[in-house]
């Protein structure tokens, strides 16, 4: 998009808001916050349905106009939701785990003075996307150990060659990618697993991880392998490409359904952008600012035209002002974070070998409390699954776009990200709630998600919550700005059936967008972010699908890259004894 295209559409961007701003504003109406999950890929299905009670009860202070609009959108999706969660979140075990219930750290009893049981369930969503995990980590040959010195050293950028073919370094596709999964989960979600699961969920999160990047290293190669070169010298990949590129020469059987699925795949990652990936940042964010920094809620509209505007600056610049920007922000987030814990666990540095005892011990511990061993593992895969993104194929429309002529390099480089995101991030925060005591806190509530780990923090740093605030502020802003790139690659790929029209339609998807991340901060529409999220939650399906059936070329062109690599590392090495 040329210059002037760019100045027409942020002219036009604001020139909406400031239309819709005096209708969604009125009376500071603005949406009430979750707690428990509370990133793009992460609704729970009790979740789903507590906010879309919420939704349908309505705000007394609302505007008439923005009640019939909520009550519309919410009676409308609510059936859609509830199907879509049944379908993905079903009990894949079909109620065969049991384990006693519990309140206020008793045991509830039944009318003949019996313990009162309750079903574990295992989702089938969460067994999908762990069997996957172990599956593709066994055919690959652990490429996940094999490969991830390689993998540092290339997102080092010893590999790096300003002739490669693509938009962005190894680095910064990294950054891209992992701006839209290290955010709020990595805060909350992880304390919430730690409080129902008990610490041993921590040890299923890091080996959950670990499998994942499997899954990582295989959708993000294919999306390198079937990338598709635009007009405008961008490049598009992802799910729906090599479902389409990649099954096309099959049986007619297959290529339909891999046209089918990579149509479906476009539309959810479309639709799902707007949601968890967009509207629930704007909204989280805001409320961040006003519970540590007193910011007036009237102000939700300022707000949302501010970071409509700072979301718009971005991403009209394409993937390449995306990596710039992610780059720079990612590693001062995380290590903004880490600093902070790294305090908290030196405070309490004698703790740390019993909260590592207690992760193991806890792992397989029979305690009822937490489900059993079966409650504690699926809380740490759930974690785990929903965080790091592994297995949904999001990340491969990052790391399409990279500048490398060797689809099996940038399928290492994105493994990295469950390991950074989970295997750091998320493994950090639950040290931090452990050591702490926070997570067996009486006064603190279950799945209190953020302020948990606030408390946690505080217990050493009385300041932090101001601090996590900036940090949850950054973020929403990554996140919203990596899932703009996400679904506007669905846009194009969906609009090139229509006479070619992707690339030159795109301007109309980025408005929308933007216009979605003022709308929330203001508005309360829980169903359009259920239904959102659980597109981006079913997007496992097709790329799991996709990612099976072309598994065999992978693996060769994983095979065929370390016969190249090996021998010139083993030769380099012999003439550089020293280095």
């Amino acid at each position: 998009m040329k210059p002037i295209w760019r100045r027409r559409t942020l002219a036009l961007v604001l020139g909406i808001l400031s239309l819709t701003a005096p209708l969604l504003a009125q009376e500071g109406s603005r949406p009430t916050p979750t707690t428990s999950e509370p990133t793009a890929s992460e609704p729970a299905a009790e979740e789903i349905q507590a906010l879309e009670g919420d939704a349908l009860a309505g705000s007394s202070d609302e505007s008439p106009a923005l009640k019939l609009m909520n009550k519309t959108l919410n009676t409308s999706l609510g059936a859609v939701n509830s199907f879509v969660s049944s379908s993905i979140f079903f009990d894949v075990s079909f109620g065969a785990f049991h384990a006693p219930e519990f309140e206020n750290g008793e045991v509830v009893l039944d009318q003949t003075g019996a313990p009162k049981m309750k079903v574990i369930p295992i989702p089938f969503i969460v067994a999908l996307l762990a069997i996957g995990g172990v599956l593709f980590s066994a055919y690959y040959r652990f490429v996940n150990i094999t490969g991830f010195k390689h993998a540092i050293d290339i997102v080092r950028g010893k590999f790096d060659h300003e002739t490669d073919i693509g938009e962005i370094s190894h680095f910064r596709a990294l950054t891209s990618a992992l701006s839209a999964t290290v955010g709020l989960g990595n805060i909350a979600g992880v304390a919430i697993a730690i409080q129902l699961g008990g610490p041993g969920a921590v040890f299923w999160m890091f080996l959950a991880a670990f499998f994942g990047m499997a899954t990582k290293f295989s959708s993000c190669t294919l999306a390198q392998l079937y990338r598709k070169k635009n007009e405008d010298g961008s490049f598009s990949g992802g799910p729906m490409y090599y479902l389409d590129l990649g099954l096309k020469n099959r049986n007619p059987l297959i290529k339909w359904i891999g046209k089918s699925l990579a149509l479906l795949y476009g539309v959810m990652i479309m639709v799902g952008s707007m949601g968890g990936g967009n509207m629930f940042q704007s909204n989280q964010s805001f409320e961040a600012l006003h519970t540590a920094f007193g910011v007036d809620q009237k102000s939700s509209w300022i707000f949302g035209l501010l970071m409509a505007l700072a979301v718009g600056v971005v991403i009209l610049g394409g993937i390449r002002r995306i990596g710039a920007a992610t780059s720079r922000i990612v590693p001062l987030m995380v290590g903004t974070y880490i600093l902070a814990a790294i305090a908290v666990l030196g405070a309490n540095f004698s703790q740390i070998p019993l909260a590592v005892s207690l992760i193991f011990a806890k792992a397989f511990s029979a305690n009822a409390a937490y489900g059993g061993a079966i409650g504690v593992l699926v809380w740490g895969v759930t974690r785990a699954s929903f965080s790091n993104e592994a297995g949904l194929g999001s990340a491969a429309i990052a790391h399409a776009a990279a500048k490398t002529d060797e689809p099996v390099r940038e399928g290492l480089v994105a493994m990295l990200g469950p390991f950074i995101d989970t295997m750091i991030v998320c493994m950090t925060t639950a040290l931090v709630v452990i050591v702490s005591g926070a997570w067996n806190d009486p006064s603190i509530p279950q799945e209190a998600g953020v302020s948990l780990t606030t408390a946690a923090f505080a217990t050493v740093l009385p300041w932090f919550p101001k601090v996590l605030a900036i940090c949850v502020l950054l973020f929403a802003y990554s996140t919203m700005i990596s899932w703009c790139y996400y679904g506007e690659r669905g846009w194009i790929y969906i609009m090139d059936h229509f006479n070619g029209r992707g690339v030159a339609t795109v301007g109309v998807f980025r408005v929308i967008f933007v216009c979605f991340v003022f709308i929330g901060a203001v508005a309360k529409l829980e169903a359009v972010l259920d239904f959102s999220d659980l597109l981006i939650l079913c997007m496992a399906f097709p790329n799991l699908i996709g990612s099976a059936f072309l598994a065999p070329r992978i693996k060769a062109a994983l095979a065929d890259y370390w016969n190249r690599v090996r021998p010139a590392h083993q030769a380099a090495a012999a003439q550089n004894p020293g280095q």
